[in-house]
């Protein structure tokens, strides 16, 4: 099951693709221009600033590793407190699998635009996000790589309905290992997308951002959700 769960969580980040362009390809590209042009080398002052041929590249993969790994550690919350609602309050894991489908659901109505359950959702995570995004400031100009890996992992904690409907399956899961490795699966789907317009392939994000494959993405995510329900319930019964 755990291999399932890691490659939905993979393929709902590459279908919601066309979703994180628009929820942070503005983001990307800030985040880009403030980089230092290309071939400008800071001098090394410790392991993580070494002189490399290509800063600025390894300063953009460091945007996603920073947001990839605030996305396994959020993972690993979610799912250790699955795990201690499944076993202090008893509730079963089946349950736990049927909110994440009815919330796969809801993300492929909101991805492709018919219905925006989720933005209430995201307004919750407002909250926490206007503590933490002054925290920003510090990290610009982006002139180290510190600065990139810290920056992306801020980044990490966007207010997003396409994070937290993935969460519902870390919590699923009931185990902080599986809810960190299953967040860490679905920002790698999101990568190629948001690396293509980090280094400039606008060709790519063209595709992801035209409205029928965004509807036929968020059709996949809808059959996948429902599915998923089917089986969540029939468990749920014979677990009772």
């Amino acid at each position: 099951m755990m291999n399932i769960d890691l490659f939905s969580a993979f393929i709902i980040g590459l279908l919601g693709s066309g979703h994180c362009l628009g929820m942070c390809g503005g983001i990307t590209t800030m985040l880009t221009s403030a980089l230092p042009p290309k071939n400008i080398i800071k001098p090394a002052n410790n392991l993580l600033t070494t002189k490399v041929n290509n800063n600025r590249n390894l300063l953009v993969l460091l945007y996603h590793l920073g947001r990839i790994s605030s996305y396994g550690i959020i993972g690993g919350i979610v799912g250790f407190t699955g795990s201690i609602a499944a076993k202090n309050i008893g509730l079963p894991l089946a349950g736990l699998r049927v909110v994440a489908a009815v919330f796969l659901i809801l993300l492929g109505l909101y991805l492709g635009q018919w219905l925006m359950l989720l933005n209430k959702v995201e307004s919750l995570g407002q909250k926490l996000w206007k503590f933490i995004s002054p925290l920003s400031k510090s990290l610009i100009p982006v002139d180290k790589p510190i600065k990139a890996l810290g920056l992306g992992f801020l980044w990490g904690w966007l207010p997003c309905g396409l994070v937290y409907s993935t969460l519902t399956w870390s919590l699923a899961s009931s185990s902080l290992l599986s809810g960190v490795t299953i967040m860490i699966a679905f920002g790698l789907g999101t990568l190629p997308a948001l690396v293509s317009v980090s280094f400039g392939l606008f060709s790519l994000k063209d595709l992801f951002i035209q409205p029928i494959v965004r509807k036929f993405m968020a059709i996949l995510v809808i059959t996948y959700g429902l599915y998923s329900l089917v089986i969540a319930t029939q468990t749920l019964f014979l677990y009772y």
